[in-house]
């Protein structure tokens, strides 16, 4: 029963996220998710309060490509540069596979809603990776141990908000990778720990 269940939620989701990318999130109906999901509205709406609900399911998206990148990375990888290689790989999907709309509606939705805050959640994914490589940096002397682990993660998360919603503003006249690239080092510079010669 449980395996039926997530599919219907899974198809929901996946066509939800197809038609925001081709129709826009404004001009997406819950019919249309309903009519190209095939379940019907009891489904819909066992697993959303409405279209709005599925926006937050885009952390959900993000923690999946976040546990595929953290594979990826090469263990003995400075863990400063890890970070940095998180931030670009991230926003270079971001900018490649979601409309600027669809995330500036994502995080207008974040400011106004009474409910859960998806994008601050510290039990994602996202927030135990970061944490992870920041612990793992500071020990090995990568990331300086002037703030607490949570702190430095507070702010990287912060950084990259900031990056996304400037991109948002300016409607992704510019490549939000390459920015991320040349811009969050410079952001994250303080917490670099000492380079050896």
């Amino acid at each position: 029963m449980e395996k039926k269940k997530k599919s219907v939620k899974d198809r929901i989701v996946s066509a939800a996220w197809e038609l925001f990318y081709e129709k826009g999130y404004d001009t997406t109906t819950v019919d249309d998710i309903i009519r190209l999901s095939d379940t019907s509205k009891g489904s819909f709406y066992y697993y959303f309060d409405g279209k709005d609900a599925l926006l937050n399911t885009l952390s959900t998206v993000l923690d999946d490509l976040y546990l595929s990148l953290k594979e990826e990375m090469d263990p003995y990888m400075d863990s400063f540069e890890k970070l940095m290689f998180l931030n670009y790989r991230a926003h270079t999907f971001m900018e490649k596979t979601i409309k600027v709309d669809l995330l500036a509606s994502l995080y207008s939705t974040q400011l106004i809603s009474k409910g859960e805050r998806s994008l601050l959640d510290q039990n994602r994914e996202y927030y135990k990776l970061i944490a992870s490589v920041i612990e793992e940096g500071q020990k090995r002397g990568e990331i300086n141990r002037r703030k607490s682990i949570a702190e430095v993660v507070k702010y990287y998360s912060l950084c990259e908000r900031a990056l996304v919603t400037d991109w948002c503003l300016n409607k992704g006249s510019y490549s939000l990778g390459e920015y991320s690239k040349e811009y969050m080092p410079i952001m994250m510079e303080s917490f670099r720990g000492k380079q050896l010669s």
